[in-house]
C-alpha cells in the first residue's frame, strides 16, 4: 500500500486537493476529522478534558465548546502540553488503525491528509510526499476573506506553523495553488500520474 502524506500551511486549499484527489478514487484519511471525532459526547477524551479544564468547556448539549477550551488549552506551554497528551495518542491511535484497515482491504493508495505533517515529522514514515504551496501573502488573504479571520490572527497561525521553505524541503511533489481551481484540478491529476508512474 503506497502512503501519501498530504500537507500545506493553513489557507493553502489542502483539503480541496484531498477531496480532488478523492475524487480519482483515493482513500483520504483526514487528520483533522479524527481530531473532532475523538472529541464528541461520549468519547473518552472530551471527559479527561472537562475534567482539566473544566466542565464549563462543554456546551448546554454535551458538545466540545471549542472557543472556550482553546482560551484555557494555549494560555502557556503547561496547559497546552496537557491538551496535547489527552487528544494526540488517541488520534495517532485512531490514524494508525484507518491504515491498518486501509491495508487490511487491499487499498492500493491512501492519502493523510495531515496539516502537521512536516511540523510534527511524520513525514518520514509517508512513500510519498505532497506539498501544496500558495504564496503567504494570499494566504492570509484567502484566511481574511473566506475564514473571516483577523488579518492579525491570520498571520500568527502561519507564523505558528514551519516556514514554507522547510516544508518545500520535504516534498516529493509541489502542487502549486496560487491559481484558480481549474488548475489545480489539472495539478493533482498530472500529480496522481506521476504517483503512480514513479512510485507504485
Amino acid at each position: 500500500m503506497l502512503r501519501i502524506g498530504l500537507t500545506g500551511g493553513i489557507g493553502s486549499g489542502k483539503t480541496t486537493v484531498a477531496d480532488l484527489f478523492a475524487s480519482h478514487g483515493l482513500e483520504v484519511i483526514d487528520a483533522d476529522a479524527i481530531a473532532r471525532e475523538i472529541v464528541e459526547p461520549g468519547q473518552p477524551a472530551l471527559a479527561e478534558l472537562a475534567d482539566a479544564f473544566g466542565h464549563d468547556i462543554l456546551s448546554a448539549d454535551g458538545t466540545l465548546n471549542r472557543g472556550e477550551l482553546a482560551a484555557r488549552a494555549f494560555v502557556d506551554p503547561g496547559h497546552t502540553a496537557l491538551l496535547n497528551s489527552i487528544t494526540h495518542p488517541r488520534i495517532e491511535e485512531e490514524t494508525a488503525r484507518r491504515f491498518d484497515s486501509a491495508e487490511d482491504r487491499g487499498v492500493p493508495e491512501v492519502v493523510w491528509d495531515m496539516p502537521l505533517l512536516v511540523d510534527k515529522g511524520y513525514h518520514h514514515n509517508m512513500d510519498v510526499v505532497v506539498v501544496v504551496d500558495v504564496d503567504a501573502e494570499e494566504r492570509v488573504r484567502r484566511l481574511v476573506h473566506y475564514r473571516g479571520l483577523a488579518e492579525e490572527d491570520a498571520r500568527a497561525r502561519i507564523a505558528a506553523q514551519v516556514s514554507d521553505q522547510v516544508r518545500r524541503a520535504a516534498a516529493d511533489i509541489i502542487i502549486d495553488n496560487n491559481g484558480p481551481l481549474e488548475a489545480l484540478a489539472t495539478q493533482v491529476s498530472a500529480a496522481l500520474e506521476e504517483i503512480r508512474s514513479r512510485w507504485e
